[in-house]
């Protein structure tokens, strides 16, 4: 039927019917779901934003579940881009596409690209329907890259949809004490591919950037101005999962205020983000990725 995809024409599960808002026919590219824990930590976030906008300008759609966490922050990744028209593939009716926190976000995808579900308008979301769901973004992908996760869930769920579709998987590697890392270090052994940089997604579905994509623009970490004193102390005991100001000044042993006053300077330096009460390390000068309200793992 017109404005019916492609990719989905001979897939062994193909949705019956296909609502869609914003163009259909941007379906035409490669594409690469971006998917991850709704709990993700700002790392997480942080990495799915990056690489979302960079495949976004080197001519790659982003294809993700407009959920919390890492699927709103890939999707705000690509959006930010404004290259490469993101997919949307949503588990409820397209006019309450996903949670209200991300509905702009969700007008932003449509605008640029397409959503789509097989929900009618007018039925909410359904636990069952997430599954459902994950098996268009996985059919839809040429391939799956795995952000964070734990070891069972939506995301592990779509990676087996992957799987059976001979579509190409990926995992970023993450802290081995983070909860939300189990999925993806466990991935990472049974034999998928190492996502640490957007070149490995690229060469992984053999798509060459346009010539003058900016594919890496990130600022490395020795622009930065190198902390001192109370902050170097506080910057030391900060690592890659999130801690509190509490359990910080306990670790450093510093006044609640010192700590305080040293996470804003390293905060506005771009060595540290806090979040719901929470502090945690950057690893690149860039700023924070917001927006989601996502959760700590």
């Amino acid at each position: 039927a017109a404005g019916y995809p492609v990719a989905l024409a001979d897939d062994p599960e193909p949705p019956v019917v296909l609502f869609h808002r914003g163009d259909p026919d941007v379906l035409v590219g490669p594409r690469v779901a971006i998917v991850g824990t709704r709990r993700a930590t700002g790392y997480g976030r942080r990495h799915a934003a990056d690489f979302a906008e960079q495949l976004s300008a080197a001519g790659v759609s982003v294809v993700s579940g407009l959920a919390l966490g890492i699927d709103a922050a890939a999707h705000a990744g690509a959006v930010r881009a404004d290259a490469a028209p993101p997919v949307g593939i949503v588990g409820a009716g397209l006019d309450a596409p996903c949670p209200r926190r991300n509905l702009e976000l969700a007008e932003q995808v449509a605008r640029r690209g397409v959503l789509l579900s097989e929900v009618p308008p007018g039925v909410g979301a359904a636990p069952w329907r997430f599954p459902v769901r994950n098996r268009v973004i996985a059919a839809l992908a040429d391939a799956v890259v795995v952000i964070e996760s734990p070891g069972a869930g939506g995301s592990m769920h779509t990676v087996r949809e992957a799987l059976a579709r001979d579509r190409a998987v990926l995992a970023m590697p993450g802290p081995i004490d983070s909860p939300a890392s189990e999925g993806t270090i466990g991935l990472i052994a049974d034999g998928a591919g190492v996502c640490a940089r957007v070149e490995d997604i690229l060469a992984a579905i053999g798509h060459v950037a346009p010539s003058g994509a900016a594919v890496s623009d990130r600022r490395s970490v020795e622009e930065r101005p190198e902390p001192h004193g109370a902050a170097a102390a506080v910057l030391e005991r900060v690592g890659w999962r999130p801690l509190s100001v509490e359990q910080l000044a306990r670790e450093c042993g510093l006044g609640f205020v010192e700590v305080a006053a040293a996470l804003a300077q390293l905060e506005s330096a771009g060595w540290v983000e806090r979040h719901d009460g929470w502090v945690e390390r950057v690893a690149r000068g860039r700023g924070r990725v917001r927006g989601d309200g996502g959760h700590r793992a």
